[in-house]
């Protein structure tokens, strides 16, 4: 193969490879024909003019976490806190990017930064680390607004690190300390003051439950005392009628008449034997009299 031959083989093999560009997927080229604007080349072959078309900007459309630089924030209430964070962002626009904006990548992080200035300069310290959402969705806001032209979305902003001085990183701890021992002494006078109500309310129940079974044996004696008298009651008044019956039988009035008298007789001897003085009726000797005055509580016989 001759010289000639070769350089032009050359030639050739280099103008193919300048002519077909193989974008890779999620990419996109922007490609500028004599310095100008032409077309986005897509993911995939794509042929080009060589020496007339160039690729002037490689943009990927992935989503991208850009670190953002810690700095100096001064709160509403004049405290320098230490704030950094990270930003997600992506192409969606890659002319824009191109030729909307030097470099979004360096404009994204100066506005990143001022916009959270700016609402850390609107909060007091003891906010910005409950207000963490509200700093991030302001921050992506602002941004986002901004970066319309630059063909760039702001997806979303996260605050990696808020760092107070540390003369308030000890005045913190030292309120924190305080509050953990403020809600210990609650808890404990709260648990001092429940003990107090259950023992408080126990003993009020013993006392009830006392009384209702005082209350209870009371009426079960009072029912049982009332029952014993109904049945001695209700015995004494058939033994009655029962004497009463046998009295009208015949004999049953002098039946009547003896049992008063050996009554009589009985506790009369039982008198005797009670004490040392005794009182003796006149006509004790006759003891016919002594039963005749026996039997005046007995009525006459009834008549049949």
């Amino acid at each position: 193969m001759t010289t000639p031959l070769l350089v032009l083989l050359v030639l050739v093999v280099l103008t193919i490879l300048m002519t077909v560009k193989v974008v890779p997927q999620q990419t996109a080229y922007i490609l500028e024909r004599l310095g100008k604007f032409y077309a986005v080349l897509q993911p995939g072959i794509n042929f080009i003019i060589p020496f007339f078309d160039r690729i002037a900007y490689k943009y990927t459309l992935k989503e991208t976490a850009i670190d953002i630089p810690e700095q100096i924030c001064i709160t509403r209430d004049n405290v320098q806190v230490r704030m950094d964070g990270v930003i997600f962002i992506q192409v969606i626009d890659p002319k824009k990017a191109a030729y909307g904006i030097a470099d979004y990548t360096f404009a994204v992080i100066q506005l990143a930064q001022t916009t959270m200035r700016s609402e850390i300069g609107k909060l007091d310290l003891d906010k910005t680390f409950e207000e963490r959402m509200t700093i991030n969705r302001a921050v992506v806001e602002s941004i986002d607004e901004a970066a319309i032209g630059w063909g760039v979305k702001v997806l979303r902003y996260e605050i990696k690190n808020i760092t107070p001085p540390q003369s308030v990183l000890n005045a913190m701890e030292k309120q924190m300390q305080a509050e953990r021992e403020r809600r210990a002494v609650i808890l404990q006078s709260d648990g001092e003051k429940q003990a107090a109500i259950n023992v408080a309310e126990g003993q009020k129940q013993k006392v009830v439950l006392e009384s209702e079974g005082l209350r209870l044996r009371q009426i079960n004696e009072a029912e049982g005392e009332a029952a014993a008298l109904r049945s001695v009651a209700e015995a004494t008044a058939e033994s009655i009628k029962l004497v009463a019956q046998a009295i009208q039988l015949d004999g049953g009035a002098q039946a009547v008449q003896l049992k008063v008298a050996e009554n009589y007789v009985e506790q009369f001897g039982k008198l005797a034997k009670a004490g040392n003085t005794l009182i003796l009726p006149a006509n004790l000797a006759d003891m016919g009299s002594l039963i005749a005055t026996a039997l005046t509580v007995v009525k006459s016989e009834p008549k049949k």
